[in-house]
């Protein structure tokens, strides 16, 4: 799934159970502008990088275990990652979506842009998370 900055769902391709997170992923970014992309360990493969690179877009995605040459990434953005989680629980509260109670393709895919489209027009956006209020003393109990 592709999702902006704010965490609303742009686009999606349904996968086979047993395929790699990072085979639709190039797909799902042809045709897009974006000053970054970020993505967790799972995605860390030349062809995407260099599939963002030709975007002209940051790879924000920490490198593996088994890489050899390791890929520095932006710590301070790759914590705003969160927003593709934050999506995909937006999702989930269509029970529909979180039980999956299609069982043909077609049909769930009609559903997820129905939910998709439900999330754009309620305007469910995810805000970033705020920072919570520092205290100036310890509570009095």
């Amino acid at each position: 799934m592709l999702a902006d900055a704010l965490g609303r769902p742009l686009q999606f391709q349904i996968t086979a159970g047993q395929a790699h997170d990072i085979t639709p992923a190039p797909a799902l970014l042809k045709g897009q502008q974006a000053g970054a992309v970020l993505a967790d360990k799972a995605y860390d493969g030349n062809d995407l990088r260099e599939t963002i690179a030709r975007m002209k877009a940051q790879a924000v995605v920490p490198s593996k275990r088994s890489r050899k040459v390791f890929i520095p990434h932006d710590t301070a953005l790759y914590k705003q990652r969160n927003g593709i989680e934050r999506c995909f629980g937006c999702l989930k509260h269509f029970r529909r979506f979180a039980t999956r109670f299609d069982r043909r393709t077609i049909h769930f895919t009609g559903f997820i842009h129905l939910a998709a489209a439900t999330i754009w027009l309620r305007g469910m956006s995810i805000p970033p998370n705020p920072k919570p209020p520092k205290r100036d003393r310890a509570p009095s109990w």
